[in-house]
């Protein structure tokens, strides 16, 4: 008996094996090989065979793996080699997998995933120099352009970029008139951040295949990183103005004008998509959304229905976003009918929180709450969100007592919620638990020592609610080292230099804070700060700061308190 019979005998030890112990790993089939070795099968090798596949069927892989590499060694039989080559894969044994690649090199010269298992192999472990021959000769037994194409997936992992670069650009030289060629040194250009050389790169392909779309979208992605989503947008103009027809092309530039928040002429780009292909359900969703974008909600509708009708392939996504459309659009009844209709899908959890609410804005927090009680959650993270949104609906009740309660026993079961422990300590600042805010706050910054607002809550809260304002400073100064241009960090150091009576400091933060978003409370402070400073033309900046922030924020109790207060 020679190794002619190996094929058979792994089935049948593969049968016995699954019969005796039950199946972890799944043994690869072995190809026949086209040349079978003259060594005869002995005693040995037969008990090596039995020993790897068994192992094997057991989930013993690194057993399994050592016994075929060294099985490889004495036999020199192209199908063992290369089912060394797997085991040793399984059994995450790079060296042992390099190793049997090499002799099923040596043995099978003409075979491509011979070829190919080897030079990625060498890839995988930063050999780049090593791996360029197989390369070669991967690049003769061709095809050529295909084998250009899958370049980039087998370099994406190469942590010397540059080297992956300038082997890429010596293979492609052989190619000059190969357009899969140049799109292949383009493309590890790009990851290798040569973007000039990408553009060379992509010109010439383009050149020598005008109306290749993936070259023209790579290129878009290319301009749109060097030089800004611009760049990218008038390339894109240029060429729909030679190649109107060109669908994919049009759909980047569409998706780039929404990016870039063009969403009037993004529409316009969308609803040609949708009549150039009408029975096309995604053109219909995505025109949808960019409608919502500009807030015409019956187009969006309108558009949305219609990705249903034809049978999207998502359709739970198409009918969440209906639901966020009749909830914008105050149809709360219908949206919670969309809601409800969405399955366990990846917008499955979100649309259970958007019911509750819903339920919750239509005055029916009882039903809203029990419903967030009868959901099914899967991880903390999901647990977390349903504390949070029964939290959320409680405040905007103002029953904060009950908002306290909610997250205090969300924090039993997770008491390293760092997200729970904001949320807590914010609550109970509203029922006048400082301690219990300080102590919230300061076991989140133990968690997570660059939280810049726990350091800002706390110091805002220091200064604003106790005389302790120069441990406040001490926490806004580490707040604003964390994040120096945040506005209500911004602000807050601004009230407690106005509480310390540092009435220039204070109107510099402030008006910093206001410049960087004009929020009433900020407005409130920062006039307030003026009003006190009452230098010339102080007070009359401070009217201007209140009446702008009352003209936006008519009804907010804290602008309108310091306004009432300081009768201006």
């Amino acid at each position: 008996m020679n190794l002619k019979a190996l094929p058979l005998l792994f089935a049948a030890i593969s049968l016995s094996a699954c019969a005796q112990s039950p199946v972890v790993v799944k043994p690869m089939p072995v190809p026949v090989a086209p040349k079978p070795a003259s060594e005869g099968l002995t005693s040995q090798v037969l008990y090596q065979i039995l020993l790897g596949e068994i192992a094997s069927q057991r989930g013993e892989l690194r057993l399994s793996a050592e016994a075929y590499a060294d099985l490889a060694s004495k036999t020199r039989d192209v199908r063992v080699a290369q089912r060394a080559v797997e085991l040793a894969r399984y059994a995450h044994q790079p060296a042992l997998a390099l190793r049997g690649a090499q002799l099923w090199r040596e043995l099978e010269p003409g075979s491509v995933k011979a070829i190919q298992t080897l030079a990625s192999m060498l890839l995988a472990s930063g050999r780049v120099k090593e791996a360029r021959p197989h390369l070669e000769a991967w690049l003769k037994l061709g095809p050529s352009a295909e084998v250009f194409t899958q370049f980039h997936a087998l370099l994406a992992r190469q942590k010397d970029k540059q080297a992956a670069l300038d082997l890429v650009a010596e293979l492609a030289v052989s190619y000059p008139a190969l357009p899969e060629a140049h799109f292949a040194v383009a493309q590890v250009a790009l990851q290798a951040n040569h973007m000039r050389r990408a553009l060379v790169a992509l010109d010439e392909a383009l050149r020598l295949r005008p109306q290749w779309e993936t070259a023209v979208l790579l290129k878009a992605q290319v301009l749109s990183q060097q030089d800004g989503e611009g760049a990218a947008q008038a390339f894109l103009t240029t060429y729909l103005q030679a190649n109107p027809g060109a669908r994919e092309v049009r759909l980047a530039y569409a998706k780039s004008l929404a990016r870039g928040g063009r969403f009037v002429e993004s529409r316009v780009e969308f609803e040609r998509l949708a009549r150039d292909a009408p029975d096309d359900p995604e053109a219909h969703f995505t025109l949808g959304l960019v409608a919502m974008q500009t807030n015409d909600l019956a187009s969006a509708r309108g558009a949305l229905l219609k990705s249903l009708e034809l049978g999207h392939p998502d359709g739970d996504t198409v009918r969440y976003y209906l639901g966020q459309l009749e909830e914008a659009d105050k149809q709360f009844e219908t949206a919670l009918t969309w809601y409800r209709q969405v399955g366990d899908s990846r917008h499955g959890f979100d649309a259970q929180l958007r019911v509750a609410a819903v339920l919750s804005r239509l005055g029916r927090l009882r039903e809203a709450r029990e419903w967030l009680a009868g959901l099914k959650t899967e991880d903390d993270a999901q647990r977390i969100q349903v504390a949070q949104s029964e939290a959320v609906m409680l405040r905007a009740a103002k029953n904060y007592p009950a908002v306290f309660e909610v997250l205090s026993r969300a924090l039993e079961k997770m008491p390293d919620s760092q997200e729970l422990l904001y949320d807590r300590a914010m609550a109970a600042e509203k029922i006048d638990r400082l301690d219990l805010l300080e102590q919230d706050l300061r076991r989140l910054i133990k968690l997570k020592p660059d939280h810049a607002h726990a350091y800002n809550a706390l110091g805002y809260t220091l200064a604003d609610r106790t005389n302790r304002l120069p441990e406040a400073v001490e926490l806004l100064s580490q707040a604003l080292k964390l994040a120096p241009e945040d506005p209500f960090i911004l602000d807050s150091m601004g009230w407690a230099l106005f509480k310390l009576k540092r009435l220039p400091e204070a109107v510099d933060h402030l008006r910093r804070a206001y410049k960087g978003k004009t929020d009433p409370e900020i407005a409130a402070h920062l006039g307030e700060a003026l009003w006190a400073k009452n230098g010339k033309g102080d007070r009359d900046e401070a009217r201007r700061v209140w009446q702008s922030s009352l003209k936006l924020h008519p009804d907010n109790e804290n602008l309108r308190e310091v306004v009432s207060r300081l009768k201006p």
